[in-house]
């Protein structure tokens, strides 16, 4: 079983590899001037505006010379909305300029990228585009390893709890599922320490040696995401009470109850409740109430320190969405953590009631109800649209989820089969066959002082096949083998020390044999065996499924990567060259004719023009002028003019024309037939 855990660990983290880096889930949706863009004069500030808010640093936005020097003034500042900008030196050269920035999205995921524009006309640079990225590497790496661990801890401890206090009390005492328990709590606290320490590196500079910068630290916990980190650590000390006292006192009192009530046996076989035993009954009662109350309120915060600083937290409905997000990283909890505690059980405890498993069957139905509902919620506000599904990563990745969510759900269809099967008292049965075995050992004559060692190994074993831990049986052997011989010795009237010892030793083996027998017998219950196998394979698809929704949390929304996308298309949209018909008429003789003026590739940038001047019957128009000018009114920007080559009879070309901005531009064509005849022609067209 361990192996195969770590085999699902490892395809776990195979797939969190693949997801590296992180996608930016705020995205660029405008900046002046514009990605391309060639202005007359020098910009007082660049501005960059995002769909989201965004967190800002020293640094997040860096303005470079064509020579790779700063000529930004420093710190980034909000304009407005979503509207950020970076104050420019005055007294810039000509040439190409790069706007490199690095910011935190409001889901607290880092968002990076650069664009250049242009002073005067374009020149070469020395910066380099590539690498603008953020979240990936070693540290991109660790950080998602570092969520994985994160959510499985959460899913553990919570799950592995509530499984005890709601479904199997006496489970508080054994010890797998302590351990299970508390591995939860351990792995939750090392993986927000981890990323407390992480998330500075992860968000900037990418560097392992600023893990253990203590200012990148400070500057962390004034974050969001920082305070969320802090918060969980203070309900994880929460936590640590909670978990001491479940399998603490707790236990200690379950188990004085257990001893009041074998000692508070009647001859008839009836247990008297009242006294002292009712009090400690009711006082169980309340403590258990207690941890119910107090455990779901420290779970209830732990989910909301992931709602308040990640998807859940911005976008639509932001108010709505966090405490949903809530409920569904509970259910899940519930479903999946409950799970692995049942999977454990089957496996390590000496036994279990089937009206626990019964009892699970039941949180873990409601569980599932509760993972539909907010997860049909979560999807419609984080995709929007059908097409959003497949044409988006995230939409991707949530048919992926869907589909192991749908395969869980197949597998614990037939786990209830399993389950409807077992007798409420399952135990009855290792039992009987137990204690017919030990009786037909015990069949040949002996000493009555051996037959009492043989009755008491008996007694030992039903036990054990009845749920007794193994460390009870192996104490109450003793006392049974000790009783024996000591009475035997007293009959003889002479022991010595080497009888205790002999007498211990064959306890101690008896108990190991009455064990591994229960064991056998257990692991030979076909209907055990059958919902063993089963619960397994539903925890290997979870493990898996965890893997995926951790992937999910860390990629773009669908609906904000379509935003994005109709926003860049808007920008840059055009419909091939744009090509543009003018009619003129000079007034001359031989004045009229048709300029026709293609612009390739239309957008922000340079672009490339041809006009092609022809008479009425379509030959080609040797005239001795051409001049177009450019003009955008909304923008207060032109004419700016261009001047053709003359390359062929009526064709004339320019080359590296430059549209600093999209917008709706007034095109001015001169053509000019003779000396004193020329015409003047104006076309509105959309250019980028």
């Amino acid at each position: 079983m361990g192996t195969l855990l770590l085999l699902l660990l490892a395809v776990a983290g195979a797939l969190l590899a693949g997801a590296a880096p992180v996608s930016a889930h705020a995205a660029l949706t405008g900046s002046d001037p514009a990605q391309g863009a060639v202005v007359d004069k020098a910009p007082v500030q660049v501005s960059l505006t995002f769909s989201e808010k965004v967190a800002l640093s020293d640094g997040s936005v860096r303005v470079l010379d064509p020579s790779g020097k700063r000529v930004d003034t420093g710190k980034a500042s909000n304009l407005s909305g979503t509207t950020y900008g970076v104050k420019l030196h005055s007294g810039l050269p000509d040439g190409t300029f790069t706007v490199s920035y690095q910011v935190v999205s409001a889901d607290s995921h880092p968002v990076a990228g650069a664009f250049t524009f242009s002073i005067g006309a374009p020149s070469t640079t020395s910066v380099s585009l590539s690498g603008q990225t953020a979240g990936g590497g070693v540290v991109g790496g660790l950080y998602g390893f570092g969520r994985y661990v994160s959510y499985a801890g959460f899913i553990l401890m919570v799950g592995g709890g509530a499984f005890v206090l709601a479904c199997w009390q006496r489970g508080a005492a054994v010890r797998a599922v302590q351990r299970l328990v508390v591995s939860g709590w351990v792995a939750l606290t090392s993986a927000t320490l981890a990323l407390l320490l992480l998330r500075g590196s992860y968000t900037g500079s990418g560097k392992v040696g600023d893990i253990f910068d203590l200012t990148l630290l400070g500057q962390v916990l004034q974050t969001k995401a920082g305070a969320a980190l802090v918060s969980r650590l203070l309900l994880l000390a929460a936590a640590a009470l909670f978990i001491a006292v479940l399998f603490g006192a707790y236990v200690k009192r379950d188990a004085e109850n257990a001893a009041a009530d074998a000692g508070g046996e009647g001859a008839d076989g009836e247990t008297e409740k009242s006294g002292p035993d009712a009090d400690r009954a009711a006082e169980k009662k309340d403590l258990t109430f207690g941890l119910a109350i107090g455990g779901t309120v420290v779970a209830a915060g732990l989910a909301a320190s992931w709602a308040m600083a990640e998807h859940a937290s911005t976008g639509i409905q932001a108010g709505l969405a966090m405490p949903v997000d809530v409920l569904h990283l509970l259910a899940v909890a519930l479903w999946l953590g409950g799970l692995t505690t049942l999977l454990v059980a089957l496996y390590r405890a000496p036994s279990i009631e089937a009206a626990a498993v019964h009892r699970f069957s039941r949180v873990a139905f409601a569980s599932v109800v509760a993972l539909t509902v907010t997860g049909l919620y979560q999807s419609w506000r984080q995709v929007g649209s059908w097409s959003a599904l497949t044409d988006t990563t995230y939409g991707q990745l949530l048919l992926v989820k869907v589909g192991l969510v749908a395969v869980l759900v197949g597998i614990a269809w037939i786990s209830r089969r399993w389950t409807t099967q077992l007798p409420e008292t399952p135990e009855a049965t290792a039992t009987a066959a137990v204690t017919a075995e030990a009786t037909d050992a015990t069949d040949t004559p002996d000493t009555p002082g051996r037959n009492e060692t043989a009755d008491a190994e008996e007694k030992q074993r039903a036990e054990v096949a009845a749920g007794a831990s193994p460390a009870v049986g192996a104490s109450s052997m003793a006392a049974a083998s000790h009783g024996s011989d000591a009475s035997d010795a007293s009959g003889k009237g002479s022991d010595d020390a080497g009888d205790s010892r002999r007498a211990a030793q064959l306890a101690r083996q008896r108990a190991a044999v009455a064990t591994a027998r229960q064991k056998r017998i257990r692991d030979a219950d076909p209907l055990r065996s059958g919902l063993r196998r089963s619960v397994l394979a539903e925890a290997g698809v979870a493990v898996v499924l965890l893997a995926v929704t951790t992937a999910l949390t860390s990629t773009e929304p669908g609906r904000t990567e379509e935003a994005a996308k109709a926003v860049t298309a808007s920008a840059s949209q055009r419909s091939g060259p744009l090509s543009l018909t003018v009619p003129f008429d000079t007034g001359g003789q031989d004045g009229k004719g048709t300029a026709r003026l293609t612009l390739d590739p239309a957008r922000v940038g340079g672009n490339e023009m041809h006009v092609f001047v022809t008479r009425p019957n379509g030959k080609a128009f040797d005239v001795p002028e051409v001049k177009v000018a450019f003009t955008l009114d909304a923008k207060d920007i032109g004419p700016l003019p261009v001047v053709p080559d003359r390359i062929a009879t009526g064709h004339w070309t320019a080359s590296g024309v430059q549209i600093p901005m999209a917008g709706d531009w007034k095109i001015t064509v001169t053509v000019r037939t003779s000396d004193i005849d020329q015409a003047t022609v104006n076309k509105n067209a959309k250019i980028g």
